[in-house]
């Protein structure tokens, strides 16, 4: 049972790290608040959750589920540069990315906004005295009770590799080269604004144009020469509540397999398949993204139905377009 609210003086703000140990520009981006060795090769990281994000707002009185995942994306350049030497400039790229949440501990009334990240590294790769890759497991704690688990392997490169693997991209304008298709609706995707919308529609059913937008402030912080990894789970995010028929669901686990860089210049697209219930009953989603024929990008979302929304008086006033359908192409 989810301990009760109780009224107490507003918490003081939060002291963050400095937003360049978690690769943000944006110091209201950041999340994590501190960490500590506990054991070789053991770090508990602290962060705290906004209850009005932009982007990664809450919804059916819940923490969006890819805040989670924000945050433990954080994790990753906080310890590579502050627990293993890894020098600034270096790049980090996802190998894979998997969570299991427990719903009920996303609640944003109910736990506190503090929540506690129990980081184990399993491995960590080296080439001489340099980190070339970090394997971790991570155990997030809200208010005592037990968030989520999760694992992620990512490789770390050094800007001469980076750019030798890049060649054809990286030199290349940072501004995407496509024109901005025209967005799902927001309603039908659990967004409001069109801005916040990854996926544009085609004519087969189950598939997207990914819908890439890198003037958004929140996925694309700072410029980068590819789709960064966290709009790629958003995508698999909203594809699969578009296949629950507007069905409001929490992503409580996902499996993200990171093949290739996603391009900015070349159409990539979403593609979408029902698969077997888990064994707890739950809908899972399989995603796949391909760009010039080849694969890129899967993942397997679990879902799970949002709490029912407490009934609502009817708006009033003069009617007219709800912001959801306020887009402008």
């Amino acid at each position: 049972m989810l301990p009760m609210p109780t009224s107490t003086a507003p918490a003081p703000r939060p002291t963050y790290v400095p937003s360049e140990l978690v690769h943000k520009h944006r110091a209201s981006e950041v999340l994590l608040t501190s960490w500590r060795p506990t054991a070789p090769d053991a770090f508990t990281v602290t962060a705290h959750w906004p209850t009005d994000h932009r982007f990664y707002a809450v919804r059916h009185a819940l923490h969006d589920p890819l805040l989670l995942s924000e945050t433990i994306r954080q994790v990753f350049p906080l310890l590579s540069h502050a627990a293993y030497d890894v020098p600034f400039g270096h790049h980090l790229l996802w190998d894979y990315y998997e969570y299991s949440l427990t719903r009920d501990a996303l609640h944003a009334e109910h736990l506190p906004a503090a929540l506690d990240l129990h980081v184990t590294c399993l491995e960590a790769v080296r080439r001489g005295t340099r980190v070339t890759a970090l394997t971790l497991r991570i155990d997030a704690v809200r208010g005592g009770l037990p968030l989520a688990t999760a694992h992620t392997r990512f490789t770390v490169q050094s800007p001469a590799i980076y750019r030798r693997l890049r060649a054809e991209h990286g030199e290349r304008r940072l501004m995407p080269e496509l024109p901005l298709p025209s967005p799902v609706p927001p309603s039908r995707l659990g967004r409001t604004s069109c801005q916040d919308v990854v996926l544009s529609p085609t004519e087969a059913p189950h598939r997207w144009q990914l819908r890439v937008d890198n003037r958004h402030p929140i996925l694309f912080d700072h410029p980068l020469d590819h789709v960064p990894g966290m709009l790629l789970l958003e995508a698999a995010r909203q594809a699969s509540q578009d296949m629950c028929q507007q069905q409001p669901m929490v992503a409580v686990a996902m499996d993200n397999r990171f093949s290739r860089y996603v391009e900015l210049d070349t159409p990539c697209h979403v593609e979408a398949q029902p698969l077997s219930d888990d064994s707890l009953g739950r809908t899972r989603v399989g995603i796949v993204m391909r760009q010039d024929g080849a694969e890129h990008y899967s993942a397997t979302v679990t879902l799970e139905a949002a709490p029912v929304a407490r009934p609502t008086p009817p708006l009033t006033g003069r009617p007219g377009l709800s912001p959801s359908m306020r887009c402008d192409h």
